[in-house]
């Protein structure tokens, strides 16, 4: 990978176009990558400390959290550049896109809240204060909900895109630090990481009730769902990833190890089920470590 051996953060897989896209937080920039030639496409500045990125595909746009700048930065997927920003709140740590309204939700880690973003204008059109402070933010479309990390106390929020309304609320016992999102829409059931006591909480979305805690790494931080194989992967600080299957009634735990020092970022390719783990310092240079399930 280009740049300096620096932290990387969040990414986002663009099915359609066949790219990954990739926050270099230490960077200050966005890299792109061809999933399918396993090179380079480019890269994006003006993203000071980058967390989050989202593709909107639809739009032909890439929404990256700028947190070193408290906005939110719209990169047109087509040319690599940057053709817009929106202010938020405090610290704008994950970012979800809602294809049917598009609007853009992000996490205001600090402030506790969300900043809704009108995809295509970039006005912002509303601000939602949730709780003390806020994880990652998911889309399910199964719900119509965004579903959102927050404490205290730890929970997982549902909220109605159109009315910016928490149409539900599921506690997490066991749960401390509630950070990561993931969901299977299928299964109607999402998974939340506990980052400050290596747990992963199982929730049914329908009932609103958690059913299950999971152990995994120490700090786990991104996770990655692949729909086709309904394979969960949590990737810690520790750089412990653990591996779960969702095909039958319970989330069954495959295995976990070490894949690499701060291997906390992970991301999917649903259509090859290829598993990406970019690395900021392999033997001084920052390497995308590629995996077979």
């Amino acid at each position: 990978m280009p740049g300096p051996a620096v932290r990387f953060d969040y990414q986002d897989v663009d099915v359609d176009h066949r790219r990954l896209y990739v926050a270099h937080l230490g960077a200050g920039r966005v890299v792109a990558v061809d999933v399918d030639r396993l090179t380079v496409a480019g890269t994006v500045g003006g993203t000071a400390n980058v967390h989050g990125v989202r593709v909107a595909p639809d739009l032909d746009r890439v929404f990256a959290t700028a947190t070193g700048t408290d906005e939110v930065v719209a990169i047109q997927a087509s040319s690599l550049t940057v053709i817009g920003r929106a202010r938020t709140g405090r610290f704008p740590d994950g970012v979800a896109y809602d294809p049917a309204d598009r609007a853009v939700f992000v996490s205001d880690k600090d402030d506790g809240t969300e900043t809704v973003v009108d995809a295509t204008t970039l006005a912002v059109r509303r601000t939602l204060r949730l709780a003390g402070e806020v994880g990652n933010v998911v889309w399910d479309p199964a719900e119509q909900r965004m579903l959102v990390a927050a404490r205290p106390p730890d929970q997982l929020l549902l909220v109605d895109p159109d009315t910016g309304q928490v149409a539900g609320r599921v506690d997490l016992p066991g749960c401390r630090g509630a950070h990561g999102v993931a969901v299977d829409p299928l299964a109607r059931t999402a998974f939340v990481a506990c980052e400050r006591n290596g747990r992963m909480a199982v929730v049914d979305v329908a009932s609103l009730r958690q059913r299950d805690l999971q152990a995994v790494g120490d700090d786990p931080d991104v996770l990655a769902f692949d729909p086709g194989l309904r394979r969960l992967y949590v990737a810690a600080e520790s750089g412990v990833v653990a591996v779960f299957d969702d095909t039958g009634p319970t989330v069954r735990k495959l295995g976990q190890a070490k894949v690499a020092d701060a291997a906390h970022t992970v991301a999917v390719d649903p259509g090859t089920h290829r598993v990406f783990f970019p690395l900021e310092n392999v033997h001084g240079h920052p390497v995308l470590r590629v995996m077979a399930p």
